[in-house]
């Protein structure tokens, strides 16, 4: 796997994300112990190349909106994929 230091240990971590869950991406900060780093947090999902192979589209904002999305189609991409996790959003 090709990333940096930190986005490796952000996508190990988002592989620990079962199905039909999600996680913010403060929680995913906290989670990998660097809670005041859920924006670096975002851009590594957004920097991942292996969607959805690591599931990325499992980290949402605090504020219940999606986020965004790396893999192939964007957003609706992201949306159809946690409907199809029975992801209730």
């Amino acid at each position: 796997m090709f990333g940096t230091k930190f986005e490796l240990k952000v996508w190990n971590f988002l592989k620990t994300i079962p199905k039909g869950s999600v996680k913010t991406y403060k929680e995913v900060a906290i989670a990998i112990k660097c809670p005041k780093s859920a924006r670096a947090v975002a851009n590594a999902c957004a920097k991942n190349p292996y969607a959805p192979k690591i599931p990325c589209h499992r980290v949402i904002r605090s504020d219940g909106q999606l986020g965004g999305y790396s893999g192939r189609g964007g957003i609706k991409t992201k949306l159809r994929l946690l409907r199809f996790e029975k992801v209730d959003i």
